[in-house]
């Protein structure tokens, strides 16, 4: 599934421990900072082996989005600003977050929002957001 145009796409890094009010304080901070509207969300992508987190079911049913599960090696190959050895080591990809969100939107997408740490202690999630551009003659970029 990709992204609408114009609408959003929520990548979530999380520990099995993360529970739904990290993951949605910290989307609606970061949201709320950037001037940008949960209803605007339409995909919530995470890794495959995260994508039965109960935290994460919840969030994209809240936000009524579909729900995106990609495995490591198609995370792997999307071009990340914030690229982490740890998380490599961890899940076999350098990035959930910022790689599922940018991932969801397809060729053309802009990360809006870059990876970003929950507020719990310890923080157990992190949360990117990307958007899917509209060309200049209207019609969106090719995926």
């Amino acid at each position: 599934m990709t992204v609408p145009a114009g609408a959003l796409a929520v990548g979530v890094g999380a520990a099995r421990g993360a529970t739904y009010a990290e993951l949605a304080d910290t989307l609606g901070a970061v949201l709320d900072r950037a001037g940008l509207s949960r209803t605007d969300v339409s995909v919530v992508a995470t890794l495959t082996t995260k994508c039965d987190f109960p935290a994460i079911l919840r969030l994209a049913e809240s936000l009524d989005a579909a729900l995106v599960a990609l495995d490591a090696a198609e995370l792997a190959a999307v071009a990340v600003p914030h690229p982490s050895p740890a998380v490599h080591a961890r899940v076999g990809t350098p990035s959930v977050a910022e790689a599922a969100a940018l991932h969801a939107c397809g060729a053309g997408a802009d990360l809006v929002i870059p990876k970003t740490r929950g507020a719990g202690t310890p923080s157990l999630c992190t949360i990117a957001v990307a958007r899917r551009q509209v060309g200049r003659n209207g019609s969106t970029n090719a995926t």
